[in-house]
């Protein structure tokens, strides 16, 4: 395990699950990630979870001009944990950040929660604190089930259902 005092130098591969998301500009902004010196950023992949509008076109055009920004494509939908098995999968990062692609995960937030891995942690959860969601059909279901969660487990968070979660776990693949 890495430690702040050995930097990082391993690669870092971000998933982000789509659906229908051709209206977000997602796969523009992929290419900004920011960088670390203790960390390159290998590839973006992008997970289209069946859609049925131009999102893989877009995806597949953003990687014409970057070629780190990369498609695995569904043939129907499978919903969000399939895809993000999907994207693990198939990423070669030693750190896999997975993200949204609605955009409700800020990427600026990756270098603090990757520094978090570099202390030793191996996973970080992300926060939406500002969250452009409906309050009575996602918010509310949100707030009681991050409750309950957190009175089982014992493990307290403020966002489980934040995709934003750096894990700095996994083998390089060969």
């Amino acid at each position: 395990m890495q430690t702040a005092e050995k930097p990082w130098s391993l690669g870092l591969s971000v998933v982000i699950p789509v659906f229908n998301e051709e209206g977000s500009s997602a796969s523009s902004r992929a290419g900004c990630l920011p960088s670390s010196p203790a960390w390159a950023l290998l590839e973006v992949i992008f997970v289209d979870d069946g859609s049925r509008d131009r999102t893989a076109e877009i995806v597949r055009a953003a990687n014409r001009e970057e070629p780190r920004i990369k498609l695995v494509r569904f043939r129907r939908n499978f919903g969000q944990t399939a895809a993000l098995a999907a994207g693990f999968d198939y990423a070669a990062g030693e750190i896999v950040v997975t993200m949204d692609g609605d955009l409700q995960n800020d990427p600026a937030d990756i270098p603090r929660l990757v520094a978090k891995i570099g202390e030793g942690y191996d996973l970080v959860n992300g926060w939406r604190v500002k969250r452009r969601d409906t309050f009575l059909t996602r918010r509310l279901p949100s707030i009681l089930a991050n409750r309950l969660i957190s009175w089982i487990t014992g493990v307290r968070l403020h966002d489980y259902g934040c995709t934003l979660k750096p894990s700095g776990t996994r083998s390089p693949r060969a």
